[in-house]
């Protein structure tokens, strides 16, 4: 017996819709279990489990990314439906929702051949946006991440990035952490505008592409997209926003991830119809080409940090993972041997020390500026050595020049400002 396929018909009323019943009823093999109503009674199907494929109206009222990403969590495939002479890009739009397969409405004779097509998995007409000629491919993404009690994730992602930036490359610092990240604070922007948030409002409209340049920001040599004002909006970021910005920067060059701690699927995510809390780090873990580790040096980091990576290895398989042991310095006691034999049974690519240098650190923070901008360190230094660990700059030295150190000016207070006048006078 012909297995069947069934599929779901979301045409929101549109007048190709009675046509593409009736083709999709007079094909063998293809069973239409439900016209639906509108996009919610779509996404309420398709939890059930029985449906293969939706056909949907690209047009469809709501429809967006983190609707079809729903679809996917519960193994229905879409195809889009669209007017004839849509308007240029309808196709980049389309695969930017997730929609890989559309047919015209003027066409809908072949639309059950695009069905069975989808249900077996033959590859799609419709693929990707369409891409920048210009783009780059010196791509590399790189994920920060670390556990919880703020072992550094954001002092190393940025530094990282300096140190890309100082080798000629042009990075582009993307602040994923659903806490809440710090990434626009370490580098004293100050606008109440979210990139992230933005990010997520055009992904949702398939918007996103054409609008991709105008959400970041230069901050010295850096492209930065900074991320959520508040912690409690994560919700307004929807599914796939994370994977279609790694996507459109790694086109451009560099990508450095400053992700979230918390690594535990939310089990209530496909009860909600949205991603969970700790969507955004588990998309910036599986998107990474390299991960780095981060935790502080002490026995309550260390211990943290070796339970969270055996975690983190059943989310990455496959990417090479270095472990970096951030505030590193002598008088704990202990040698780099001693904290090496705690990760001796974790599959590692590397493991590296970060200095603590509380000086060249809150210079940077209470600046705004990078580590490679406020002149030689050894947290600096030690962060061009690890670019060179990792391989991120192929062909480039870690050699530093001398920078002029920009000195922190104090605030004035009305007691400096009184002595000054004092001084002035007595002249």
């Amino acid at each position: 017996m012909e297995p069947r396929t069934c599929v779901l018909l979301a045409g929101g009323g549109t007048a190709w819709e009675p046509a593409a019943l009736g083709a999709l009823e007079a094909r063998p093999g293809v069973v239409v279990l439900q016209r639906c109503l509108d996009l919610t009674d779509l996404l309420a199907q398709a939890t059930t489990g029985r449906a293969g494929v939706a056909v949907l109206a690209l047009d469809l009222a709501g429809l967006d990314a983190a609707a079809v990403s729903h679809l996917a969590r519960h193994g229905v495939q879409p195809v889009g439906v669209v007017p004839p002479g849509a308007p240029d890009g309808t196709a980049g739009r389309a695969a930017a929702l997730g929609v890989h397969r559309l047919v015209a409405a003027d066409r809908l004779l072949e639309l059950p051949d695009a069905v069975l097509a989808v249900a077996r998995d033959e590859p799609a007409s419709v693929d990707a946006a369409p891409a920048d000629p210009g783009a780059s491919t010196d791509g590399h993404v790189v994920t920060v991440w670390g556990p919880t009690g703020a072992p550094g994730r954001t002092t190393v992602a940025v530094g990282l990035a300096a140190e890309l930036a100082r080798r000629g490359r042009d990075p582009l610092v993307l602040d994923v952490d659903p806490w809440g990240g710090t990434v626009a604070q370490h580098l004293g922007v100050l606008d109440e505008v979210a990139g992230l948030l933005a990010a997520a409002r055009l992904a949702g409209g398939g918007r996103l592409p054409e609008r991709f340049a105008s959400l970041q920001r230069r901050v010295g040599d850096l492209r930065v997209l900074t991320g959520l004002p508040r912690a409690d909006r994560w919700t307004e970021v929807r599914g796939g926003t994370v994977e279609e910005l790694v996507r459109l920067g790694r086109g451009q060059g560099p990508v450095v991830l400053d992700a979230g701690f918390c690594l535990e699927e939310d089990a209530a995510a496909d009860y909600a119809g949205r991603p969970g809390r700790t969507a955004m780090t588990l998309a910036a873990v599986a998107e990474a080409d390299v991960l780095l580790a981060v935790g502080s040096a002490d026995p309550v980091g260390l211990s943290r940090l070796a339970r969270g990576l055996g975690e983190l290895r059943e989310r990455s398989a496959a990417q090479p993972v270095h472990v970096v042991v951030n505030r590193w310095r002598s008088r704990l006691g202990w040698s780099e041997a001693d904290v090496a034999g705690l990760f001796r049974g974790f599959d590692l690519a590397g493991l590296w020390f970060l200095p603590d240098d509380p000086q060249a650190a809150d210079r940077a923070l209470l600046t705004g500026r990078t580590l490679a901008e406020i002149g030689d360190s050894a947290l600096a230094a030690a962060m061009g050595g690890l670019v060179d660990a990792t391989g991120l700059a192929p062909g480039t030295s870690a050699a530093r020049r001398r920078r002029r150190v920009l000195p922190v000016r104090p605030p004035v207070t009305r007691r400096a400002r009184r002595a000054s006048r004092g001084s002035r006078s007595g002249r």
